[in-house]
């Protein structure tokens, strides 16, 4: 059994420095093929790179390339993942930063075209991709997500407003340094960045799961024994049909466990009726792995 753990555990680690390199590859093929080009900002500390490099180049006495400022600006943020999230998930969170500085320094800058609406959907396109991906595995890549995951972990709140504020002000930047209308090139590729994101890394979407059941016993452990879930149970049920009584479990679950959801069911009570609700809203103690 430990020489299994070891073996999966070794197995973890590959996966997610594979993802590491992957996401670096995405995120400079997303800068140099099309918004550097296009001249379109990213969102978060990516975009904010972008911005300096922009301003250094044209106002300062020392130019900084945009792969050199976005190591710069998150070594003060690995500080804090290093002390208040953990050590596993810094290394990992440093690996892709490192890999998509270097990428995007590497990778020769190729112009398929300048057309700021084309290069604003499908950079961030590629880099949705590329970031929901690293989450997927189990990595962050830096920037907001840090901010993000030490404030949850210690105030139990997301940073919603944080991260408007701060993508709203790349829009701005973006309209002052090239021109209006690249604003709102800049915010549609925010919301398509956004978008395919959260179409790759479903972990974060919950979903209210209602089961009818006449054989609750088997099906709650055979769910538990899947995944970590909390589940209630109301007795007494009855069905209109043939008036049997049945008994409703109630949990919730996030789209990333639908398929362990499925499997649990097939094998405790495949007859069983199963409703799925998307997008609900928790108040209360949702159990997420550690990063």
């Amino acid at each position: 059994m430990d020489e299994f753990q070891r073996i999966w555990k070794r197995h973890q680690y590959v996966a997610r420095a594979s993802t590491a390199f992957i996401y670096g590859i995405l995120v400079s093929i997303a800068m140099n093929f099309f918004w550097t080009p296009g001249k379109i900002y990213s969102s978060g500390v990516t975009g904010l790179a972008q911005l300096i490099e922009t301003l250094t180049r044209q106002y300062g006495p020392i130019h900084l390339s945009t792969a050199a400022l976005l190591l710069l600006l998150n070594l003060p943020l690995f500080l804090i993942a290093w002390k208040n999230i953990g050590h596993r998930f810094t290394f990992f969170t440093f690996l892709a930063v490192i890999c998509s500085s270097i990428m995007i320094k590497s990778l020769k800058p190729i112009t398929l075209t300048t057309d700021p609406i084309i290069c604003a959907i499908f950079g961030a396109a590629i880099n949705g991709f590329g970031t929901g991906l690293a989450l997927k595995n189990g990595i962050s890549t830096g920037g907001l997500d840090i901010i993000g995951l030490t404030l949850r972990k210690k105030t139990g709140k997301s940073i919603g407003t944080i991260n408007m504020t701060f993508n709203a002000f790349i829009v701005l930047a973006a309209g002052a340094v090239y021109g209006w209308p690249y604003a709102f090139y800049s915010a549609l590729g925010i919301v398509i960045n956004a978008r395919v994101m959260d179409m790759v890394y479903t972990r974060q979407q919950k979903m209210q799961v209602m089961i009818v059941t006449n054989k609750p016993k088997s099906v709650v452990d055979c769910i538990q024994s899947h995944m970590r879930r909390g589940i209630t149970i109301v007795h007494g049920a009855e069905g209109a049909y043939r008036h049997d009584e049945k008994s409703i479990l109630f949990t919730v679950i996030s789209r990333y466990e639908q398929a362990e959801l499925k499997a649990a069911m097939e094998e405790s009570d495949p007859y069983a009726f199963v409703s799925i609700s998307e997008n609900v809203q928790i108040m209360g103690h949702f159990y997420e792995p550690e990063p």
